[in-house]
């Protein structure tokens, strides 16, 4: 199973890389300045089947209440006691779009705060959607899809999914627009997704071939400034730049090691130099099983439970194993595939062969 899973890996690879296929600009790269912005409010759900928050131990949904009750010209009793069951604190959470004005719409998240069980079926009331500087950017409010279950009854419950969070798609209306700062200036500031000197030189030969010498030049290794011609629309400029093919650059050698679940993932790039590696497991098994001593008859003696203990240790044959040196990803996985080894003890050898020196490529552990 583990020689499919890698060889698997391995064949994915091989695909996508051999040869390396032409990406729009439009993937490689964004916009300086076009951009979302994440947006936060406080609000109420009503309407849940029980399910809200016990407000003996959320004292803010109750104080949320009573100020929603008084802007509506509602004024409770000194010392009311409120003991509701189908309300519930929830936090609004949702992304400006770039370019968005007002009167469009937005999805929101809504995720519970409290103690509610289940937000489902509840209605979310209108809620103020701040930016990170304390302005309004939009208004959120409609019916929560949950996509979970759940049920109960006599101390048994089952649930499916999630139950605390919800989404409402389009639920928020934009009340104000972000400035965009891209027709301002005189150039464009492209960056790359990911920081690389030749991939930026690339780019750069592509688009002053197609538009003209000293159109774009590199600031360094992400950001490309662009000059947009005078005589033509910045926005129909910026729509033939974002479909240029571009070749990019090989990335750099990099192994992602996955310490929860074993996972390995290697790109393209990873070589191996000439190695040899001692791989054997250890596996130390220890059984306790009770045993009665019964006395005889007529004898007046008692019954004595003892524990016996039986311990096994298993060592599988070590063994010393050379794996050659290996040009191209197949070779890696062959070599590795080789050594027999489960997933978590890869973990370990590739490790101890970065350290030898022997794997040519970045460890990253997620």
């Amino acid at each position: 199973m583990k020689k499919h899973i890698l060889a698997f890996i391995a064949l994915g690879s091989l695909i996508l890389a051999t040869p390396t296929a032409a990406e729009r600009l439009k993937d490689l790269t964004t916009i300086q300045g076009v951009r979302t912005n994440q947006l936060i409010g406080y609000g109420l759900v009503v309407g849940l089947d029980g399910t809200g928050d016990q407000t003996t131990q959320t004292p803010f949904t109750v104080q949320s209440i009573i100020s929603m009750m008084q802007q509506m010209g509602i004024n409770l009793p000194v010392g009311t006691n409120l003991q509701l069951r189908n309300v519930a604190a929830v936090m609004v959470t949702g992304s400006l779009p770039p370019f968005a004005q007002p009167g469009q719409n937005m999805d929101v998240t809504v995720s519970s705060m409290g103690n509610a069980k289940s937000l489902r079926g509840g209605t979310l009331l209108m809620t103020p959607l701040k930016g990170a500087d304390n302005q309004v950017y939009a208004m959120a409010q409609g019916n929560l899809l949950v996509g979970g279950a759940g049920a109960g009854a006599s101390g048994t419950s089952r649930q499916i999914n999630h139950l605390s969070a919800g989404r409402i798609s389009a639920g928020a209306t934009v009340e104000r627009a972000v400035p965009s700062q891209l027709t301002e200036g005189s150039t464009i500031n492209l960056e790359l997704r990911e920081a690389d000197f030749s991939t930026a030189s690339m780019v750069v030969d592509a688009i002053n071939q197609r538009f003209g010498l000293g159109t774009a030049t590199a600031l360094d290794g992400r950001v490309i400034q662009v000059q947009p011609p005078t005589n033509t629309s910045r926005v129909a400029f910026l729509g033939n730049l974002e479909n240029l093919d571009i070749k990019p650059a090989q990335g750099m050698a990099k192994v992602i090691l996955n310490a929860r679940t074993g996972s390995v993932v290697m790109n393209q790039a990873v070589t191996l130099d000439d190695c040899a590696i001692s791989h054997g497991n250890l596996s130390v098994v220890i059984n306790t099983a009770p045993a009665i001593s019964q006395p005889g008859p007529f004898s007046g003696g008692q019954t004595v439970a003892t524990q016996v203990s039986q311990v096994e240790i298993n060592r599988e044959p070590g063994q010393v194993i050379k794996l050659d040196k290996g040009t191209s990803l197949s070779d890696v996985v062959k070599a590795l595939n080789a050594i027999g080894a489960t997933p978590q003890d890869l973990l370990a050898i590739l490790q101890a062969m970065k350290a030898a020196g022997s794997l040519r490529a970045e460890l990253e552990i997620i």
